[in-house]
């Protein structure tokens, strides 16, 4: 260490990521590291008050305890929702127009903690917009040298949104056009069990049974990262198993949502965004739509088809609200299952894409295996991660490889060679490396990803 390092900084940098602060607790992530970042918080966006939530694991009480006490310190006031998805914090930040700090480490193991943070009406905070600011007051906390108290210390209050949460989600559908479905949601012991019961009993004509639907932070049956196939099968087999309609897989602070069709089949998030895109423009004639540059090429050409105004962003709930603003778009979509609602505080929430997708199967009267059909015209390999000693040089090697194909680095390395295509791009903390290719068919598809898997070992 040198003279001028701070003990604390590996502490920090190990935590704080392009869109939040995430680590495993207690070693990364602790009392004291909660309570310097409140006080980063409360110094950084200096507002009258604070909104701060916390999903079910363990460790979210204290740290939630921690970060309110250094937000008090600078005489902030905090108000508490407690137990929350992150949407409904989102929702919070936007109706109470305050900023907001929400404890959980999403899809994370059990080990783990984190906080989402935002500003006023949801807007993000993410390593452009604030978060080196917030580590590097937090920092001097931790060496203490932080800023000094307030005169008055701000106070603690409880407030339920639960309720108002739950008429907004409805409120984006016309409950009077949904039909009767059966629905099954594997919740994974995380926030889903709290929020998605009170949405659906706004919707009398819709049969909803809960997988997991216990608050359990330990993640008991298995983990609430349904980005993995292996986690969505239970679900699938109950979809199956009951003849349920529709099946919704909630991650661990239930923000995002994948979808199962009556036949027991996973959704891609590109298949689901197209669907959604079809819905927003249908009311939303001519509207700008946001996908990600991994997505799928179906998602353009079904925005375009429908009259819609597709853009390509990075990766990135923080790059997609921006990108929002500066648009107007009124929806946006990710791969990774985020949707995002312009009357949403252009924040992303599983249970309004929830909605919206049982909105169009009862509006079109057939089953998702059939909507899904015209909406996947490609083969895709999914993201394939690879280790590498220098991701830079990879990126050089490949780039030169594919020269004669067109080529541009918005997130990454995307290469687009006619018939298929494929985006490679480096992790923002690991020698790593997320390769997602799309083909016409599934041989082609296969064919690629060797070649491509070959180039980058080789390196």
């Amino acid at each position: 260490m040198s003279a001028t390092e701070s003990p604390n900084t590996s502490q920090l940098d190990a935590i704080v990521k392009a869109y939040d602060i995430r680590g495993t607790v207690p070693d990364q992530l602790d009392a004291d590291v909660a309570h310097a970042l409140g006080v980063a918080f409360a110094a950084f966006t200096k507002a009258p008050h604070l909104i701060v939530a916390n999903d079910m694991r363990p460790s979210g009480p204290e740290l939630v305890d921690a970060f309110s006490r250094g937000v008090m310190e600078q005489g902030v006031d905090v108000v508490q929702l407690g137990l929350a998805s992150t949407d409904l914090l989102y929702f919070a930040a936007g109706r109470l127009d305050a900023p907001g700090a929400m404890f959980t480490a999403s899809h994370n193991p059990a080990q783990y903690n984190g906080v989402k943070l935002c500003l006023s009406g949801a807007r993000p905070v993410g390593a452009d917009t604030g978060l080196v600011e917030i580590k590097a007051i937090a920092q001097s906390v931790l060496d203490g040298k932080g800023p000094l108290p307030a005169a008055r210390p701000g106070r603690v209050t409880q407030r339920d949104l639960l309720s108002a949460f739950a008429d907004h989600v409805v409120s984006f559908i016309d409950v009077s056009l949904l039909r009767p479905l059966r629905v099954v949601a594997d919740t994974a012991n995380g926030m889903g069990g709290l929020v998605v019961p009170v949405v659906f009993d706004r919707l009398p004509l819709i049969d909803l049974e809960v997988m997991y639907g216990e608050l359990d932070g330990t993640f008991p049956n298995h983990p609430a990262d349904p980005l993995q196939p292996a986690n969505q099968r239970d679900l699938q087999a109950r979809v199956v198993s009951g003849q349920f309609d529709v099946g919704l897989a909630f991650d661990g602070d239930a923000d995002r949502v994948f979808v199962v069709d009556e036949q027991g089949r996973g959704i891609s998030g590109s298949t689901t965004t197209a669907l959604l895109a079809t819905s927003v423009l249908r009311k939303n004639p001519g509207a700008t739509i946001l996908h990600n540059l991994i997505c799928s090429r179906a998602v353009p050409e079904v925005i375009r088809e429908h009259g819609g105004v597709p853009v390509r962003t990075k990766v990135g709930h923080s790059f997609i609200k921006q990108i929002m603003a500066e648009t107007g778009a009124v929806f946006g979509g990710e791969h990774s299952a985020h949707y995002y609602f312009l009357d949403n505080y252009r924040a992303d929430s599983g249970l309004i894409a929830s909605m919206l997708v049982l909105e169009e199967i009862s509006r079109v009267q057939q089953d998702l295996s059939v909507v899904r059909k015209p909406l996947e015209r490609y083969s895709s390999s999914g993201e394939i991660t690879t280790s590498v000693s220098d991701t830079d040089a990879v990126l050089q090697v490949i780039s030169e490889h594919f020269s004669s194909a067109d080529i541009d680095h918005l997130d990454g390395l995307t290469v687009d060679c006619g018939p298929w295509w494929f985006n490679l791009r480096p992790s923002n903390t690991e020698p790593l490396l997320r390769l997602n290719l799309e083909a016409p068919t599934r041989d082609d598809c296969e064919q690629h990803v060797a070649e491509l898997l070959s180039l980058i070992t080789s390196v």
